[in-house]
């Protein structure tokens, strides 16, 4: 496996291919992988944040990619005797770079591009997957608009509806329920409710909200606001400098004595934010370290300590992409695109989190997720793994 990195102005790209084609072979000189010759490399592109505001979310991916493709490859970096040749680009969560590394690298031949953190980037990189006829197999965006956008996009992470459909596990049958939605009056607010009203409220529950003004900083009157409705569960969506002063608030007015209280498990860098609350909430679980126990996850844990990593929440989207690459490039070429579609469609295999299945008619990823808790541990929180929610249970 060959990894570069590729900042590329297009004069150098204009001069380099001018270098290039003066360097061709004359027709007399033997294809590549004859008279022991190596055969040529297949080109793979991964586009992440590696700086800005998703960048831990971005490492943690190409984390679990190295990882992945050693585990995919045997260590061997190759397919077929072919070297995947992996060059990095960082979009920084700028969509304008990322769209403008995708062309740069599609002008450049390759076939397969990868990655992206943030869902907006990766509609963006569907867009241009489609108009150019290659394989896109976007990261851990989650946004449940990406499924099914294109023949040529994929997805190696979990969707929203995913997380929420995890969420509503906590409340077991919710028919007849009333679903209470604690969020900032933003548009990551306002789109969990929608998701929870579509997933919740389509099995039976009553989903109501209580947005909070983006600029609040006093939460107490909007907690209380919780007590007053007496919901079966509470469903919180939140981000930003601010979680802490709200959890807080919430457990100063015995939000977490009265009802259920279920969110979102984050990265590791996360797990002492929600202060003495921690041990009170019930936490979705798209993934985090020890959770799944399979032969794959062993290997990957074992490959990021090796490196000075850890296993964290977006590890195995790097992992799957990077094994679905690997698949693609052994039954399509590398250069077939239909083909390595096809091989995609409708694939089921062992991964980090368990048996994953690539659905053949919107290529979402049919996998298990988990509820877990945190327990305070050397003056700091750990999950705990509570149960593992089937595939078929969370199934968009």
């Amino acid at each position: 496996m060959r990894v570069t990195k590729k900042y590329l102005a297009p004069a150098i790209l204009a001069v380099a291919g001018l270098a290039l084609a003066g360097c061709a072979p004359s027709t007399s000189t033997p294809e590549p992988g004859t008279n022991g010759e190596d055969l040529a490399p297949v080109n793979v592109a991964v586009i992440t944040s590696e700086t800005g505001p998703l960048a831990l979310y971005g490492q943690a991916y190409l984390n679990g990619f190295e990882a992945g493709l050693d585990y995919a490859t045997d260590g061997t970096g190759k397919v077929d005797g072919r070297e995947i040749n992996i060059t990095h680009a960082d979009d920084a969560g700028d969509t304008d770079k990322a769209v403008t590394a995708a062309k740069n690298f599609i002008g450049d031949g390759y076939k397969i591009i990868a990655g992206t953190a943030a869902s907006g980037i990766a509609l963006a990189l569907a867009e241009q997957a489609e108009q150019n006829k290659i394989l896109y197999i976007s990261g851990p965006a989650a946004a449940d608009a990406i499924t099914g956008v294109n023949d040529y996009t994929f997805r190696s992470g979990r969707q929203t509806i995913q997380d929420i459909s995890t969420a509503g596990t906590f409340a077991g049958d919710v028919k007849g329920k009333t679903v209470l939605v604690f969020a900032q009056d933003t548009a990551f607010g306002q789109g969990n409710f929608a998701g929870v009203t579509a997933v919740l409220g389509g099995q039976g529950a009553t989903v109501v909200s209580e947005l909070v003004p983006e600029d609040a900083t006093e939460f107490t009157p909007f907690a209380q606001k919780i007590n007053d409705v007496k919901p079966d569960l509470v469903f919180v969506a939140w981000a930003g400098a601010t979680s802490a002063a709200m959890w807080e608030a919430l457990s100063q007015q015995g939000v977490f004595d009265n009802f259920p209280v279920v969110t979102g498990l984050g990265d590791v860098s996360t797990f002492g934010a929600y202060g003495p609350a921690s041990e009170k909430i019930s936490f979705l679980n798209h993934y985090f370290g020890g959770a799944a126990g399979t032969d794959a996850e062993k290997f990957m844990i074992e490959h990021l300590e090796k490196n000075g990593h850890v296993a964290d929440l977006f590890s195995p989207d790097g992992f799957v992409a990077a094994q679905m690459i690997v698949r693609a490039i052994s039954e399509g070429g590398g250069d077939d695109v239909d083909e390595m579609i096809a091989s995609l469609e409708g694939w089921t295999f062992d991964s980090v989190k368990g048996e994953l299945t690539i659905r053949a008619a919107d290529h979402a990823v049919i996998q298990p997720m988990f509820q877990a808790r945190l327990k305070a541990q050397g003056g700091t929180y750990v999950p705990e793994l509570i149960k593992v929610v089937d595939a078929k249970t969370v199934e968009p």
